[in-house]
């Protein structure tokens, strides 16, 4: 009797699955008029890095901690004082981090307690991983550092557009003549992004 002919099949190999990249839209809270980032990120990067691109879009300039608040979770920067129950933020992919999440919050120097919404607009499935952020658009200049949150920055723009303010001059010689709220330079952040790739 023949035996039966053994066919070998190989176990098919599961499709990689395509690489996710994340548009959210940045707003800083408590701001009138509104200063806000619409970002392009890719979704394997750790949260650290996160905060790395919207320190650049927004334009702030890393001087203070911060933390992100996504659904119940906190994830910071695990410092020696961290608070209980916060996150590693170095060990968390965005999309780990954000799941099925669609808004959350970035808080930036708890001082100033510059508060951020982010919402994600879409998530975008692509041929081949993004190497870097992009920023599609914004506008405004965010706040100089130190200028003590949003009742600060309201009155130091007050102080800076009427001469005739008491602090007029003072804010002048410290954010200095050139320092335009309205400005926002595109070509210039994505630059600077894609040298955090």
């Amino acid at each position: 009797m023949p035996k039966p002919k053994l066919t070998y099949k190989p176990t098919p190999k599961p499709k990689p699955t395509a690489p996710t990249v994340l548009q959210l839209r940045i707003d800083l809270e408590e701001v009138d008029p509104a200063i806000w980032r619409r970002l392009l990120v890719p979704s394997g990067i750790h949260l650290d890095k996160l905060h790395d691109i919207i320190q650049v879009a927004m334009g702030w300039t890393d001087s203070h901690l911060h933390a992100f608040t996504i659904g119940a979770k906190r994830y910071g920067m695990h410092l020696d004082d961290f608070a209980e129950g916060e996150l590693d933020e170095k060990k968390f992919t965005v999309l780990k981090a954000v799941g099925n999440e669609r808004r959350f919050r970035y808080e930036y120097d708890f001082g100033d307690d510059w508060q951020h919404q982010v919402v994600v607009e879409e998530v975008i499935k692509v041929p081949a991983e993004l190497p870097f952020a992009v920023c599609l658009e914004g506008e405004r200049s965010c706040p100089p550092e130190d200028s003590h949150g949003p009742y600060g920055y309201a009155n130091l723009l007050n102080a800076i557009e009427d001469p005739g303010h008491e602090e007029h001059d003072e804010y002048i010689e410290w954010v200095g003549n050139d320092f335009d709220p309205e400005e926002f330079n595109l070509a210039t952040t994505n630059v600077i992004l894609q040298h955090l790739g």
